[in-house]
């Protein structure tokens, strides 16, 4: 009789696994559910395991190495950092992501932190509640009026276009930077019906009132928001980060927007998750902070799950899963 095929969930943090955990059974699946995302405890309870579902657990090569069964590293997100994918490729394990499920909400996200920024929601919310002796009160620099103001977006993307789209009717212009986004009649046409001027990085930086990053995590955008990026920036812009928290310096953030040089930040992301009590972007005036939900939705908080173990289901059923982002040769 043959196995049946493992499939681990390495942690369920307040996620509802329901749906998916029956999908997989379903299909011949033995599930286990696990709640770590510690490298060891992971690789003692699925070194069986040919799939692994995974939410924010790193995936390295010493683990993907030490199960030698796994065939796919299906994750609840968009980014992919978080697997070493050059080990996965060498092993034969595909790795998913869930492309477009939360590409409204995250542009939404970002619009909502944008706004909050440039209408200083942080000072206004405390000063209304704390009547009536600050009801009156007024921050020391005025709000922008967006109308007189380019927004800027580095990654075209769907999140970066959809963005474009929801936001372009505030702005007097919008530009985008995207180096991966082809150059042809199409790209073209597509960006002048959303109103968007492309251009280069330079020129984004310096012209943009209010950036948004839209781009993942690699060795080319870490850290692309430095000190010196903030200095080639307008006096007062905005920052907005929904992407991948190690996308900006966090120190040069806080001294930027303590400083002024910087009118704000609106951040949904951090380096690590959940942040250590201290860290100095946690209670910085001018800078809203959310805990890593710009794709959250009641639409979304089920299709992350769905859209998860279907990569399984089709990896077991059809040789290869729906939304790889790599090519390897070895199948279920």
């Amino acid at each position: 009789m043959t196995p049946r095929p493992v499939a681990v969930y390495t942690e369920i943090d307040d996620t509802d696994l329901t749906a998916g955990v029956a999908m997989l059974e379903q299909h011949g699946f033995e599930v286990r559910t696990l709640n770590t995302r510690d490298a060891s405890e992971i690789v003692a309870d699925a070194a069986d395991a040919q799939v692994l579902l995974v939410g924010y657990a790193d995936v390295t090569r010493e683990m993907i190495e030490a199960m030698p069964k796994l065939r796919l590293v299906a994750l609840m997100s968009m980014g992919f950092n978080n697997v070493d994918i050059e080990a996965a490729d060498e092993h034969g394990v595909w790795v998913t992501n869930v492309p477009g499920a939360a590409t409204e909400e995250v542009a939404t996200h970002a619009l909502a932190l944008l706004l909050a920024v440039a209408r200083q929601f942080d000072f206004y919310t405390r000063s209304a509640t704390a009547v009536p002796d600050e009801w009156n009160s007024r921050a020391v620099d005025a709000p922008p009026r967006l109308s007189e103001k380019t927004l800027g977006i580095v990654g075209l993307g769907k999140i970066g276009r959809k963005l474009a789209e929801i936001a372009r009717p505030l702005f007097g212009e919008v530009i985008g930077y995207d180096p991966l986004l082809p150059e042809n009649e199409q790209t073209t046409r597509m960006l002048d019906e959303l109103g968007v001027r492309r251009t280069g990085l330079d020129e984004v930086r310096r012209a943009s009132d209010v950036l948004s990053l839209h781009v993942p995590l690699t060795p080319e955008t870490e850290q692309l928001i430095d000190a010196e990026f903030i200095d080639s920036m307008p006096q007062g812009a905005i920052l907005v980060n929904v992407s991948r928290g190690a996308l900006i310096d966090p120190q040069a953030v806080v001294s930027a927007v303590r400083s002024g040089r910087l009118f704000g930040a609106g951040l949904d992301v951090l380096e690590f998750e959940p942040p250590e009590a201290g860290h100095p972007l946690l209670d910085v005036d001018g800078v809203v902070l959310t805990p890593h939900v710009a794709y959250y939705s009641e639409r979304t908080d089920a299709e992350y799950v769905r859209i998860q173990a279907q990569n399984a289901v089709s990896l077991l059923t059809e040789g290869r899963p729906d939304s790889p982002v790599n090519s390897p040769t070895l199948s279920l």
